[in-house]
């Protein structure tokens, strides 16, 4: 009879670890599975030695994963003193759309496999990013904090034709970047009836809305963008003080995909100068946002977030399936769907 495969479930307080366990249980027959929750995100997670993104517990990684073969993990440092603490390991499943927080070079030097779970917040994201917009659009909190906080009526002001928000109908709107998030909150747009514009030089075949053939043409015609290209040495700074001078003057700008993307000091800049009337922000340069970041001073003009995209119950449970179904693919020597090593 064969061994039970050794599975350690580290997740935090938003892929449970009970969560992991229980869709392990479902897809690996013959498995004895141990539970770590770390702390995020009541903890912050940051650079973790030679990996981004990821809880600061590599000493409880090594611990837990004494005569393990498989770990499940968000935010688990997996890292060259990790992988070389733990010779039994043979898996890595991480339940995010990438494995920033695996030193992937490491992993193939340890005869790791490396697995990740793609889409599962693509949903979660794009209704997330169309309520930002909303709310931008909209003024709603400041609205929400004038009456339900301060007990004014002073956001009646926003019904004055000079404060008044604008709407999505017939309203220019450029997508930067037509992935699973971008191509999603572009289909939502389009039921509005937005003019949704799109810039994605990787992208092929049918999109909905108008594709442009340059970010300067986006940036030109759209009354508001939102961001969804991925963080890449190219991307990096992205949008900064030229590409918002572009921009119509009273533009929008929304993003819920990568902080780096945006240069914020070149925003703030925009905001306070009037050319950018409003942004709506999930995702920062640095985070947690520093007390003293000057985005901070322009409540009246943003709605920020703490990156709260892809935090719906529905994205736990399917990240927690999508790396389950690895764990038993591999549990049973078949091809595994996502791997990187």
């Amino acid at each position: 009879m064969t061994e039970p495969v050794r599975i350690v479930a580290a997740g935090d307080h938003f892929i449970l670890p009970s969560l992991i366990m229980r869709a392990v249980e479902h897809e690996a027959e013959r498995a004895t599975v141990k539970e770590l929750k770390l702390g995020w995100p009541l903890e912050p997670f940051g650079p973790v030695a030679e990996v981004q993104e990821a809880s600061d517990a590599e000493d409880q990684m090594i611990e837990a994963l004494a005569g393990a073969e498989v770990l499940v993990t968000q935010m688990g440092p997996v890292t060259e003193k990790v992988l070389a603490a733990c010779p039994d390991l043979k898996l890595v499943v991480v339940c995010r759309g990438g494995p920033v927080n695996v030193n992937l070079d490491a992993a193939k030097r340890h005869d790791v496999r490396v697995c990740y779970a793609p889409g599962r917040n693509a949903a979660a994201t794009a209704e997330f990013t169309v309520g930002l917009m909303l709310a931008a659009l909209r003024r709603i909190p400041q609205a929400h904090e004038l009456l339900a906080r301060q007990g004014s009526w002073e956001g009646a002001t926003y019904y004055t034709y000079e404060h008044s928000g604008l709407e999505l109908e017939d309203l220019p709107v450029g997508l930067v970047g037509y992935g699973a998030v971008g191509s999603r909150v572009a289909r939502v747009l389009c039921a509005f009836g937005a003019r949704v514009m799109v810039y994605d030089p990787y992208v092929k075949g049918e999109i909905h809305g108008l594709r442009v053939a340059s970010l300067d043409e986006l940036l030109r015609v759209s009354r508001v963008i939102t961001l969804h290209a991925r963080l890449t040495p190219e991307t990096r700074g992205l949008i900064g003080a030229r590409e918002l001078a572009l921009l119509p003057q009273g533009a929008v700008v929304v993003n819920a995909a990568r902080g780096p993307l945006l240069d914020e000091d070149a925003l703030c800049e925009a905001l306070e100068n009037g050319h950018v009337s409003a942004a709506a922000l999930d995702t920062y340069a640095q985070e947690p946002l520093p007390p003293a970041s000057r985005l901070h001073a322009l409540a009246d003009r943003v709605v920020l977030t703490p990156h709260l995209g892809g935090a719906s119950r529905a994205v736990a449970e399917k990240a927690a399936a999508i790396a389950a179904a690895e764990v038993g693919r591999w549990a049973r020597g078949e091809p595994l769907a996502h791997a990187l090593t």
